[in-house]
């Protein structure tokens, strides 16, 4: 993987002064407002293309003199990702059209490309004569194309770049395959003990402290139409810092595992499993604790940069299927049972042990065929032909779907 050349974000912290931090946030008011003008098009029924929305801001900035004193550049990127959201919408089924962005929940994020900034003396340079320094944690490989400045929950300024560089060395694998099937009481169990994510349950750790900062928030709050008082935000400042700090141990622990399964093995066939579920139901607390979606995206795209073949093995019947001679039980296995044993053959396996193997045991006789693609899969009976690539027609030898 040594020369090929990768598109990459580095993000590093920025120190706005009292003036900088203020102009950043009348920028972020003006884009704002260009965004909930686009989202007014939208519902009276014209679809706002990018054409149409630069003709808007046009005419906009000829009439608004307040208007006219920010970027031209980030007005413009704020209607190009407005319309790159409206056309994934219209792509993706069941993602919602965008909405307004309402001052008192909105996140400030402005994008710039390089006709909008320059990096001087260590500082990044803005239009409106706005210099802000940075905290350069690492070195850029390369001169950034576009950067986006954006403010976090605790209000925290940062600078994200988008550079490129080479693809760094992946060692070569020892192992041939690794099949990973996801849980809550183990966030992933794999086909080998020595690669499993055990739940750490970092949040359930600041429970305790989280709702303490949640009380004194809610004592403090004042009525509706009045304005927070400052110790109102002193406590909801301390308590989305005590969730940030339980969501970046989850993303921590996911890096160093999913990097530790890509520099091992060749094959991994992946769960393809969907936790939005969860949600609904009594495990919904340590479901999100356990942040199998977060997992799950950090393996997949670590093992594709890394050159790994990454297979997504859809999750139906994979419990109930024995990973020793391919025979389904004929009767779902309950949340309660946690051995497998099979009424053919008289494997017995824990259960989600039995359910990684026969992941990878799908993956592995050429069920699924392409890389990185979601695959139907029946049981291994069939000999493998029900695998098919996904965004393409099956073949007429496949039959009708």
């Amino acid at each position: 993987m040594v020369g090929v050349v990768e598109t990459v974000r580095y993000t590093y912290r920025l120190r706005p002064g009292h003036r900088a931090e203020a102009a950043l946030l009348a920028e972020w008011g003006r884009c704002r407002w260009l965004w909930n003008e686009a989202v007014h098009q939208q519902k009276t029924g014209r679809k706002p293309t990018f054409g149409k929305l630069s003709k808007m801001l046009t005419e906009a900035r000829g009439r608004n003199a307040w208007l006219r004193s920010g970027s031209q550049v980030a007005q413009q990127q704020t209607l190009r990702t407005y319309g790159a959201a409206l056309d994934s919408s219209f792509k993706v089924k069941g993602r919602g059209r965008p909405k307004r962005k309402r001052l008192k929940d909105a996140l400030p994020s402005l994008e710039y490309t390089t006709r909008g900034f320059s990096i001087k003396n260590s500082r990044l340079c803005l239009p409106g004569k706005v210099t802000v320094p940075v905290v350069w944690s690492r070195e850029l490989p390369s001169d950034p194309t576009s950067v986006r400045v954006y403010q976090d929950n605790l209000g925290h300024w940062h600078a994200s770049f988008v550079v490129r560089r080479e693809t760094p060395e992946t060692p070569n694998a020892d192992l041939p395959g690794i099949g990973v099937d996801w849980g809550v009481t183990t966030t992933a169990t794999t086909t080998d003990p020595a690669f499993d994510l055990p739940h750490l349950g970092h949040r359930r750790r600041c429970a305790a402290e989280l709702a303490k900062s949640q009380r004194r928030m809610a004592r403090r709050r004042r009525p509706k139409g009045h304005a927070p008082s400052k110790g109102y935000l002193t406590a909801k400042r301390q308590t989305a810092r005590i969730a940030k700090k339980a969501a970046r141990q989850n993303t921590h622990d996911a890096r160093v595992w999913a990097k530790n399964i890509t520099d091992h093995h060749a094959l991994i066939a992946v769960e393809d499993f969907k936790p939005k579920f969860l949600a609904k139901s009594r495990m919904a607390r340590k479901a999100a604790d356990a942040a199998i979606g977060a997992c799950k995206r950090e393996l997949i795209n670590r093992g594709t940069r890394a050159g790994r073949k990454v297979v997504l093995v859809p999750p139906a019947y994979t419990t109930m299927t024995c990973s020793g001679c391919g025979e389904r039980a004929n009767l779902r296995l309950g949340l309660g049972v946690r051995i497998f044993k099979c009424a053919a053959c008289g494997y017995t396996a824990n259960r989600d042990l039995n359910a990684a193997r026969t992941i990878l045991a799908t993956a592995e006789r050429d069920r699924a065929s392409a890389d990185d693609v979601r695959h139907s899969i029946a049981s291994f009976r069939d000999g493998g032909s029900d695998a098919v690539r996904a965004g393409n027609p099956p073949d007429s030898s496949e039959g009708s779907r």
